[in-house]
């Protein structure tokens, strides 16, 4: 009988694995509680509206459809027993695998701060970016209702927390869709008025890469109304503002709008493993990235502690390259084992092709172990990358023109709120005798006393 190999997740790391192992004399099980593959790296195009969920979504299904050796199971993985050789299943009901390729990912990390969650989504889903879309244009349409300045001023002002990759790429466009793409929408507020505030602990943003392109990151920010605050550190969270702390003291903002880009932690389901782990969670591997005393079952991507090489001090970073390198290794150790062909396993190798972030319309920087660029040519070899690397034909055709049509318009095509709208500021009237009264109190305030 053909081994039986049992793939927990489908991104980057567990559908290359099963990919790879489409010649092999083995049968598959993939298994993912969702049915799409999600391109994460453009998962804040997504919440800033300026891509469709299904513009880098794929069906699971169909990425794999031509593999007769693969079989897709929409199911959540609850548990592992190694000793068993099992997986158990939502629903009732568990597998048994001859190989366990475990490449779960990794969740949101609020540092023990877990009430935060509610006033600060973070980025790591399609319902997550659909969440943090809502918030954006939900707070452009509150203020645009609300005649208090102050208040008003809180809803036009946007915080972000994490001055990574996801930080970086959603501060700069935030600042985008008030100056550019609202710009002309509104007539009781002035959207190029927008405010964003980008929290960060150390002291540069970006810290994986050179420290001309943390400069030159953040002076691109600077560029689109967003204010770069260094050596920063949030001390709570709430629904009308942030509580942050420095050298000078502690600070409280106002603001009504706050993402959260600062931490991840790894799924909970490595703690069935029974192996050591890092301070995130993370799964510390063996060199072929199998776990100790159990060379069936292999831990990939984000969920496990990968070293660059063997004796390395460097750690693979959390990036899909990471994953997709880590899939093709072991898939390649299984697919030699499979056809009987055992001998020593060869170690992971991380090959580092470089990262990428981009800021914002034609502004991105680019970061390999010979070249460091950041303006517009790094900005279209972002573009080129990310085009290339999304699953199927028609997901990149449309990424592709919809940039385009972007690039030329300045517009978002993706500008809908969806889900619950939530109260909103009362509505003030304004008299024949252009004073605004406000819903309380039945007072008047002159237009030209309000902000413009």
């Amino acid at each position: 009988m053909r081994p039986h190999v049992v793939i927990i997740g489908a991104g980057f790391g567990g559908l290359e694995t099963a990919r790879r192992l489409a010649k092999a004399p083995v049968q598959v099980t993939l298994l993912d509680r969702r049915n799409h593959h999600l391109f994460q790296p453009l998962l804040y195009q997504v919440a800033t509206a300026a891509l469709n969920p299904a513009d880098i979504a794929y069906p699971i299904r169909a990425a794999v459809a031509a593999q007769q050796n693969v079989r897709v199971l929409l199911a959540e993985a609850l548990a592992i027993d190694p000793e068993a050789h099992t997986v158990a299943l939502d629903g009732g009901g568990s597998l048994h695998y001859d190989y366990l390729v475990v490449a779960t990912g990794a969740t949101h990390s609020y540092f023990g701060k877990d009430q935060w969650a509610q006033f600060a989504p973070g980025l790591k889903s399609i319902e997550d970016a659909l969440e943090i879309r809502r918030r954006i244009f939900l707070a452009y349409e509150a203020a645009e209702r609300e005649a208090d300045p102050v208040v008003q001023r809180e809803y036009l002002t946007f915080a972000v927390v994490g001055g990574g990759p996801t930080g970086v790429e959603l501060a700069g466009a935030l600042g985008e869709i008030g100056l550019l793409t609202l710009k002309k929408d509104f007539r009781s507020i002035d959207p190029t008025h927008v405010r964003v505030i980008l929290f960060e602990g150390t002291d540069r943003v970006l810290r994986a890469y050179p420290p001309k392109l943390s400069t030159a990151a953040k002076r691109s920010l600077e560029q689109r109304h967003a204010e770069v605050r260094l050596n920063t550190f949030v001390t709570a969270i709430d629904a009308t503002g942030v509580t942050v702390k420095t050298a000078a003291g502690e600070e409280r903002i106002g603001v009504r709008t706050t993402l959260w880009a600062a931490g991840v932690e790894a799924s909970p389901l490595a703690a069935f493993l029974g192996v050591p782990r890092d301070k995130t969670g993370r799964v510390v591997v063996n060199a072929d990235l199998s776990i100790p005393d159990r060379p069936e079952v292999f831990v990939i991507g984000d969920l496990a502690k990968m070293m660059i090489a063997v004796g390395a001090q460097e750690e693979v970073p959390g990036v899909a390259q990471g994953a997709l390198q880590g899939g093709r290794h072991v898939a390649n150790i299984i697919a030699t084992e499979a056809a009987g062909k055992r001998s020593e396993r060869p170690a992971f190798r991380y090959h580092d092709k470089g990262n990428m972030a981009t800021i914002g319309r034609a502004e991105a920087v680019v970061a390999t172990k010979s070249v460091a660029i950041y303006g517009l040519f790094a900005w279209l070899m972002w573009w080129a990358v990310h085009i290339f690397f999304l699953v199927g034909f028609r997901n990149r055709m449309l990424v592709m023109l919809t940039w385009m049509w972007s690039w030329l318009t300045f517009q978002r095509g993706a500008r809908l709120i969806t889900g619950p709208v939530g109260p909103l500021p009362p509505i003030t009237t304004i008299d024949r005798h252009g004073q605004i009264r406000l819903p309380e109190g039945g007072k008047t305030v002159e237009l030209r006393d309000l902000p413009s």
